[in-house]
């Protein structure tokens, strides 16, 4: 028998130690010790060949490596059953699920306006007046700044944004055509930034700033005094239901006030009632977009429009053409003019979010309450922007000149009521 692998050893009968030697054949028949050679042979020659397998065995695991070990998948007699262990992916899954909750919900806070008009406007503007971010990046002026095309040509964000401000007003009172006011009025002054440009450009001017802040009214107050402007002053007013008397003011000036006005065909008359004759009036105003029967508002625009409306405090928006028939609607006003500003002043939404991201240091150190404010007021800034981007928000500007006729026709009127029965008129 000879083994199979070719590391084994052939065995012979000759080679085998246990083999007596050769003895001439003299029986038929074996001896009983011959008889147990060779019962001793058969056996030895079976171990022999076990070895010879074992070593071929052994060479054979040296030279390849096992695919698998088996025994190791075999539980041993009684142990537990082993669980399978989970995929590695799983632990990125939940975590990716996680972040998806976080966004959703995150989402879902942002998207549900926070400030709805509640005749709360005064105490808005109080708390953003007193926690000081908004000065601390808008300056003395809460309203869009003016980037001329060259300006955006190179890049809004090459502007200084406070300067932008400046221009505005600069641009706003251009437009106007005012020449040397002696009385001034400011509905909706804010802090008094642009109350106290007019004061400084109409030196010889009083000018009067009105809003429904009490703090705005306290900062303005200081500002005017820092810079030592004696011919300005600040009060809480209503627009809707000024104090003063008909016919006060030769300039009148609204900048970004008349979005908070719950009436605004009462806002335009109020300020028609005060200007004097031959007076100016000019409005800067954000407005949507005019509506018509031939194209309505789709559901997707209400919804934009009502979180604008909901979240800085808005009962609602008109459109720069809705204010220009209110104007001639007085029937007091004349030159009525309206013109859409959308594209030099556009830029100031995200302008404004990149001053903070710039500098966030005065909101870090605000604490938590502050910081949820702030990143409500940029998820508002960029949903403004997109809605002027789209057409549906527009930038405003109106101006008109108040009647002289009219006065004349009023006292004309007045003298004849005022002419006693059956006899002339005193004088």
């Amino acid at each position: 028998m000879q083994a199979t692998h070719s590391s084994s050893v052939a065995h012979t009968p000759d080679c085998c130690p246990c083999r007596p030697p050769r003895q001439p054949f003299t029986s038929a028949f074996p001896a009983p010790r011959q008889k147990r050679s060779i019962q001793t042979h058969r056996h030895h020659e079976l171990h022999c060949q076990r070895r010879a397998d074992n070593a071929a065995t052994d060479h054979s695991q040296h030279h390849q490596q096992p695919l698998y070990h088996i025994s190791a998948e075999v539980p041993r007699p009684g142990a537990p059953p082993t669980q399978p262990s989970p995929p590695a992916v799983l632990p990125y899954m939940a975590a990716a699920a996680g972040v998806a909750l976080t966004f959703y919900a995150l989402k879902r806070i942002f998207d549900t306006p926070s400030r709805a008009y509640k005749e709360n406007v005064g105490d808005e503007y109080d708390s953003w007046t007193e926690d000081g971010v908004l000065e601390y990046y808008w300056g003395e002026h809460i309203h869009l700044g003016y980037y001329t095309e060259e300006e955006r040509q190179k890049g809004y964000k090459k502007k200084d944004f406070k300067q932008a401000k400046l221009d505005f007003v600069d641009q706003m009172l251009k437009w106007s055509g005012a020449k040397s006011p002696s009385r001034v009025l400011d509905v909706g002054c804010g802090i008094g930034g642009t109350t106290r440009i007019l004061a400084k450009n109409f030196p010889d001017a009083k000018t009067q700033g009105i809003t429904l802040s009490k703090s705005q009214v306290k900062r303005g107050t200081e500002l005017a005094a820092e810079q030592g402007l004696g011919n300005c002053s600040f009060q809480v007013m209503d627009a809707l239901h000024m104090d003063f008397p008909d016919d006060t003011f030769d300039l009148v000036w609204a900048c970004e006030s008349g979005e908070h006005m719950p009436d605004k065909k009462l806002y335009i008359e109020e300020m028609t009632r005060v200007l004097k004759p031959g007076g100016t009036l000019v409005i800067a105003c954000w407005c949507q977009r005019e509506e018509s029967p031939r194209t309505p508002l789709t559901s997707e625009e209400k919804d934009q429009l009502q979180f604008l409306y909901d979240e800085w405090a808005h009962p609602y928006f008109i459109s720069n053409l809705e204010f220009g028939r209110l104007m001639q609607g007085t029937g007091k006003l004349q030159a009525v003019e309206v013109q859409d500003w959308t594209q030099p002043t556009i830029d100031s939404w995200r302008h404004s979010i990149w001053v903070g991201v710039y500098d966030p240091w005065i909101v870090v150190f605000k604490g938590p309450v502050v910081w949820y404010r702030t990143m409500r007021e940029i998820v508002t800034l960029e949903r403004m922007h997109r809605a002027f981007d789209k057409g549906l928000m527009q930038y405003g500007m109106m101006k008109a000149v108040k009647s002289t006729s009219h006065a004349a026709d009023q006292q004309s009127l007045s003298r004849t009521l005022a002419k006693p029965r059956g006899g002339k008129s005193p004088g």
